[in-house]
């Protein structure tokens, strides 16, 4: 395989943003990278943070990303799950559905500095 290759291995592009600095992800050989999105923040209340991140291009070689998402069904409804919640932990988000809250990420108004701080209770 060829991810662990001296090509690779300075082909960096994904960053992720931390305390406002853009930070460059080192990737370790033969790994995949996970970036953990709102929905399972919302999901998990909290437990798994989602993080704000990007990819950049290389200016003189080529790199290979492939994005894959999961999401719940449209006609469903998003929120803590109700195993997670207890007097100790209570629920962090509203309750919302998932065609409103896709309405809400792709509207392009975001009200807050992203779609996830609207649900916060």
């Amino acid at each position: 395989m060829l991810w662990g290759s001296p090509f690779f291995s300075n082909l960096q592009g994904l960053q992720i943003r931390k305390d406002g600095i853009w930070i460059p992800v080192v990737p370790l050989p033969n790994a995949f990278i996970v970036n953990i999105g709102e929905i399972l923040e919302i999901v998990t209340n909290g437990q798994y943070k989602s993080i704000e991140h990007r990819a950049i291009v290389h200016s003189e070689r080529e790199r290979l990303s492939i994005a894959t998402f999961l999401s719940p069904n449209l006609d469903g409804e998003l929120g803590p799950a109700p195993s997670l919640i207890t007097p100790e932990t209570p629920p962090k988000f509203t309750r919302v559905t998932v065609a409103e809250y896709f309405k809400n990420l792709f509207s392009g108004e975001l009200k807050r500095k992203t779609n996830l701080e609207q649900y916060y209770i």
